[in-house]
Formats: structure tokens, C-alpha cells, sequence
């Protein structure tokens, strides 16, 4: 099994050269390819010497490509799968890095079910002085964790399966392309989580509780420049997405499109209001269509945060979660 290490850049070379660090010294050895999204910060002359260094030792596995316009986050991304040339691609961002032993848990696992499409695993957030902030959460009970395709969707829509952010992240390289690739129209807000859901109609998914990742926390990051409202925007998209490709085994069980968007908007409520966002929290909550169906759906989607075993153990059976109650 081929792994392709696909770093993303633009402007950040000195986490750039961590982030290649990281990959190069992996302990089964990658194709590692740098895609530079148009930097004007010397990446180009440091990427373009480090690999002739390499090469001038044998070592073929750096591979650097340079676009020759601005494509964006998700372009970016694209470009840098259509060049790689294994059958599985780890995303890292310029800012994020990996632990060594990285693509060897992931091919171990991977190993285990050849009908997976998708693998993730846990990260460290550190802030810019790489310190510990968080941890990603735990997903369900063992260290290896499979998901069958049938159930993908609808843990998805529980909020059972959060597969993360790309330094989390490894998939097939033809599940990504027969998936359309990263949609630009998302690109820095939920791009990712978008994709993870098209990839995953093809195959399993696996889940590993290590953390064998690190994701840089920064204040001013994309994400957050958008609005409280914009990123309700986008999620309720996602989430629609999510509802369309979920298995007919769970179809007769669901809640109505229109009661799970308004328990998501009543999170997100809560979530502006927790960042002192008043403002933000009273307008989405105006915008809610209240009832007791959805209230009742936003504590179920808290209680059953961490109830992802309950469900792989109940998949042949009728489902016990979000199941819409009838008099």
C-alpha cells in the first residue's frame, strides 16, 4: 500500500519546513509532494533546494509543484491528489505536522479493512509555540474503531463520526477523484467535512484513537473570520448533504430535514452565546423554527455524543437513535 504525503502551502515557510520535516521522516518512507499556492516568501528557492539535496543523495520522494495562479485552499488541494501517484493521500496543512509513526498506524489499519475508504485519527492542538491545548476527542470504545459504509452517514448526522481536519485525515486516491474533489464554493469553511462525506458513499471508514497528529490553533485563522450566521450557513448545507447520502436501512427512522436544521441553529445559538456573540445568538434563534420535535432532537444529538459503539452494535438491528416518535 502507496502513501502520498500532500502538503499544502502558501506564505508560511517556516512551518512549512516542520510540516516536510514531519513527513520526510516518517517510518515507512512517502511520496511527499509540496503544492505551493503562488508564495512569495522564498518557499520555492528553500523547497527546490531541499530537493536537490535529496536527490543528490538518491532520494526521489520530494516532489514540488508550484501553481501558476492563485487557487485557493480547495484548488490547491486538488492539484496536489490529481499529482500524486499512492493509492492513499495524507493531507497536511503548511501549519500542521504529523508524529512519526503516522502513515505506519494508518497502513496498519488500513490493513484490517480492505474496503475502507476514509481513516482518521486523533490530533494534539498546540498553539503557535507548539503547547498543548486539546486533545481531539476519543471516538468510540477500542483503539481501532470500523465503520461500515451503511452506517457512515448516519453517525455523521449524530455527530458520532467526526472524522476531523485534513491533518487528520487519509483517504483513497480514487475514492477522492470518483467524489468530484474538494468543492471550491466551500473552500476554508467545511471544505474538508464536505469532501469526508462524498468519499465516504464508496467504502468503510476507520477510526484510530491515537493521536498521531498536530493541528496549530491560531486566533486569527480563516474559519473564524467568517460569521456566527455564515458558518450556520454552510453547516445546515452539510448537513443536508449528509441527509441525502444517508442508507435506506435508516431512511423510515428519520427525523425531517426541517427538525434537525432547526436543532442544529439552536446549537449554534448556544455557540454564539457562549462567545458573547448576543447579538448573533438572538438572530439565529429568531430565524428558528421552534418545537418540541427539535428541541428534543438538539439534547438527543448531546446525549449521544459518545454512543458510537451502541450504534455499530445495533447496525443489524432496528436503530435506537433519532428515531422519530410516533403516537
Amino acid at each position: 500500500m502507496k502513501f502520498s504525503i500532500v502538503i499544502t502551502t502558501h506564505n508560511r515557510l517556516t512551518l512549512l519546513k516542520r510540516a516536510i520535516d514531519s513527513a520526510l521522516a516518517q517510518t515507512i518512507p512517502c511520496e511527499v509532494i509540496v503544492v505551493d499556492d503562488g508564495s512569495s516568501d522564498g518557499t520555492d528557492m528553500y523547497v527546490q533546494g531541499r530537493r536537490k539535496e535529496l536527490l543528490d543523495m538518491g532520494d526521489t520522494r520530494l516532489i514540488y509543484h508550484r501553481n501558476s495562479t492563485n487557487l485557493g485552499h480547495s484548488g490547491t488541494v486538488n492539484q496536489g491528489v490529481a499529482l500524486a501517484t499512492g493509492e492513499w493521500v495524507k493531507l497536511v496543512d503548511d501549519d500542521d505536522y504529523l508524529a512519526p509513526n503516522c502513515i505506519e498506524e494508518m497502513v496498519k489499519a488500513i490493513a484490517g479493512r480492505p474496503d475502507a475508504v476514509i481513516c482518521s485519527c486523533r490530533a494534539i492542538q498546540i498553539n503557535e509555540n507548539e503547547k498543548e491545548i486539546s486533545r481531539s476527542r476519543h471516538v468510540g470504545k477500542g483503539t481501532l474503531v470500523y465503520v461500515p459504509q451503511a452506517e457512515i452517514h448516519y453517525a455523521m448526522l449524530l455527530e458520532l463520526l467526526p472524522f476531523g481536519t485534513p491533518v487528520q485525515v487519509a483517504f483513497s486516491r480514487s475514492a477522492f477523484l470518483k467524489s468530484g474533489g474538494w468543492d471550491t464554493r466551500f473552500d476554508t469553511n467545511y471544505d474538508d467535512i464536505d469532501s469526508w462525506i462524498k468519499i465516504a458513499q464508496f467504502g468503510d471508514a476507520v477510526l484510530i484513537n491515537k493521536c498521531l497528529a498536530y493541528r496549530t490553533i491560531w486566533q486569527g485563522s480563516f474559519h473564524r473570520k467568517f460569521t456566527f450566521d455564515k458558518r450556520l450557513e454552510i453547516n445546515l448545507i452539510i448537513k443536508e448533504n449528509i441527509y441525502s447520502c444517508i442508507s435506506p436501512k435508516y431512511r423510515h427512522t428519520l427525523p425531517e430535514l426541517s427538525e434537525i436544521k432547526s436543532s442544529i441553529k439552536i446549537h449554534w445559538g448556544f455557540a454564539a452565546l457562549k462567545k458573547r456573540k448576543f447579538v448573533s445568538a438572538v438572530r439565529i434563534w429568531l430565524k428558528t423554527d421552534l418545537s418540541i420535535a427539535s428541541a428534543r432532537l438538539f439534547l438527543k444529538r448531546i446525549i449521544a455524543r459518545n454512543c458510537l459503539d451502541e450504534l455499530l452494535q445495533e447496525s443489524q438491528r432496528t436503530p435506537i437513535l433519532l428515531v422519530r416518535e410516533h403516537n
